[in-house]
């Protein structure tokens, strides 16, 4: 089952939504942060106490891939090896490009 999306443009914001997950009984495990800068998706996902997608996430084969990739093909490979159709992995690719970041929750 693909994660539901919430979508920030401040990641304090996107922290405090860590939280509140959190505080509602979401296991911080299946709390993701993502966002097209490798360095701010790792600093707000420290901060907030959540998880980057990784190898675990992706796939052993997408990730190898996207070592390749330019970034966009990559946040859509992620994307798409996460349950989202390439439709949806292309918008949500977007957001990124326009500075959104991502809190991703998988159940």
């Amino acid at each position: 089952m693909k994660p539901i999306v919430k979508e920030f443009q401040d990641d304090v914001k996107l922290t405090e939504e860590v939280q509140a997950q959190i505080n509602n009984g979401v296991s911080a495990d299946n709390l993701y942060v993502i966002s097209h800068d490798d360095d701010r998706t790792k600093r707000v996902a420290d901060h907030a106490d959540a998880n980057t997608v990784g190898v675990n996430e992706e796939g052993l084969g997408t990730a190898v891939k996207n070592v390749f990739r330019k970034k966009g093909d990559e946040l859509r490979a992620k994307f798409e090896e996460l349950g989202f159709s390439k439709d949806e992995a292309a918008s949500l690719e977007e957001k990124l490009d326009h500075g959104k970041i991502l809190l991703l929750i998988a159940s």
